[in-house]
């Protein structure tokens, strides 16, 4: 919404949305809802042991970015491969086995994590008439649309590497749906509104991010399909190209795939994971995961 509006205003245009900074959407129920799977989920950061000393960390456990690039035709085949997943779930299904292959040298018996962003406001902005009277109406459901700020959530799940190494594509991205639908609900949201008011003052994070690789490797793929490039235009044309460049800190991997400005079904996807996982997925997926390069932009000078 920001950059769309920057734009906007480059061009001396009216804003096409108006932006809501009304933090009482997220007031907390009376009394609160808490499902234990958000303890699953989320930490206090006062539970959290003191920082590791990573100045002895072997030079193929640092996190490092990279971009690539993945043709419409091979999602649509990892898709096919996944029965009814979405391509998001699909796409995420064939990374975690990927990253699980890497980690089977080392140990079969670790734990392999993988999260998912999921977006909360499209979620809160269906109101039902039981959610009248405490923080949620009709109106304030509308104006989820416009908040400005992040509504996200992370649920992850965990299997065994040698669990997925040996099961079939399809059994992974069913995994992988199956961890997202218990927070792909209004219900999610709301509990965790609350959940973050039990903690108050003290902050929370999400697990995977601070311990996500403690016993294996980890990491979080979010989605920027819906990040509509083609409108960040100040002045100067329209982008040929968008990305992200995001070094949280925290020890898990993480994934951006957006969409090809060329509209063409194609995705752009930004990784920061460990050398050692990016090397395996150029190696063994190189007919999927492409380096990025000007030229798979098929632009014209």
């Amino acid at each position: 919404m920001f950059l769309v509006s920057w734009a906007d205003m480059a061009h001396s245009k009216p804003l096409s949305l108006l932006p809501s900074f009304r933090r009482s959407l997220f007031n907390p129920r009376h009394p609160g809802r808490i499902h234990p799977s958000l303890d699953d989920m989320y930490v206090p950061v006062t539970a959290l042991p003191p920082p590791k000393d990573v100045s002895a960390a072997v030079a193929e456990d640092h996190l490092i970015s990279r971009i690539y690039y993945i043709n419409a035709e091979q999602l649509e085949r990892l898709q096919a491969l996944c029965n009814k997943s979405t391509k998001l779930e699909s796409f995420s299904a064939f990374l975690w086995k990927i990253v699980a292959d890497c980690a089977a040298s080392d140990d079969v018996d670790k734990v392999c994590k993988m999260g998912i962003v999921v977006d909360g406001r499209r979620r809160l902005s269906t109101i039902d008439d039981e959610d009248k009277g405490f923080n949620l109406t009709r109106s304030t459901g509308r104006m989820m649309e416009s908040y400005f700020g992040n509504v996200l959530s992370i649920p992850f799940g965990g299997k065994k590497v040698e669990e997925l190494v040996e099961k079939p594509l399809s059994w992974v991205a069913g995994e992988v749906h199956e961890f997202l639908q218990g927070a792909v609900t209004k219900e999610h949201f709301l509990g965790l509104i609350d959940w973050v008011e039990m903690q108050r003052p003290v902050q929370g994070l999400a697990r995977i991010y601070c311990r996500g690789s403690e016993d294996g490797p980890a990491f979080v793929v979010s989605s920027g399909q819906q990040f509509p490039v083609s409108k960040i235009d100040f002045g100067w044309g329209k982008p040929v190209f968008g990305s992200y460049h995001f070094l949280w800190g925290g020890g898990a991997g993480y994934v951006m795939p957006m969409p090809s400005p060329a509209g063409n079904g194609d995705w752009v996807v930004y990784m920061h994971m460990p050398k050692k996982q990016l090397e395996i997925i150029e190696t063994e997926a190189s007919n999927v995961f492409r380096p990025f390069t000007f030229n798979c932009l098929n632009v014209r000078n």
